[in-house]
Order: structure tokens, then sequence, then C-alpha cells
């Protein structure tokens, strides 16, 4: 039996699972709407499962991800640091947005 999610389940599920400090709620929203068109796209139905999609997806700021990645970002401005880490992203994974607190969501590898 599947149930209908909507945004507000999504992250209800989230804080039921003590995850609510895992992504923004900005990020969430982001989430939940690639997921959904997602689902469109590939013609099937994906089951909630929190602590899965808290593995395979991450949101971290530009200077988190040049250390997660070892990314050489030494006397770069902020700009250039952000275009770094947003095409190391694009070009590696699936970079589903860019948040208005300046960090990336992603899906982790």
């Amino acid at each position: 039996m599947k149930q209908s999610v909507n945004l507000y389940n999504f992250r209800d599920a989230f804080r039921a699972c003590g995850r609510e400090s895992q992504f923004s709620y900005e990020a969430l929203g982001y989430l939940f709407d690639w997921l959904e068109q997602y689902e469109a796209d590939a013609g099937e139905e994906i089951e909630l499962d929190v602590i899965a999609l808290c593995c395979d997806y991450s949101e971290d700021t530009a200077d988190q991800v040049i250390s997660s990645y070892d990314l050489v970002a030494e006397g770069l401005s902020e700009e250039e640091k952000h275009a770094l880490v947003s095409d190391f992203l694009s070009e590696n994974t699936t970079l589903i947005a860019e948040t208005d607190n300046e960090s990336y969501l992603y899906q982790q590898f």
C-alpha cells in the first residue's frame, strides 16, 4: 500500500525521524520537487525513506564541498569558489539546487 505525500508530509517525515536539521527548509522543498519530477519522468513511484534520502543527498556550503572532495581553492575569491563547486558538482553528480543561503543540494557520490 502506498500513500500520497505532499510537501508538508515530506518535511514532517524528516522531523518524525529526528532528521529535521539534515536539510534546510528550503532544501527540503527543492528535494521534494526534484523527487516528484523524477517520479514523473521515470513513471514509477518512490518510497519515502528518510534515512536513505539522508544517505543519498546532502546540503553543504561551498567550503564544506571543497573540504569533503579535496578541491583546490587556495587564492580563489568567494565567487570563484562558488563557480568551482557548482561546476564540480554538476560534472560529477546531480546538483539539485543552490539555495538562497548559498548552500548546495546534491546527490552524494
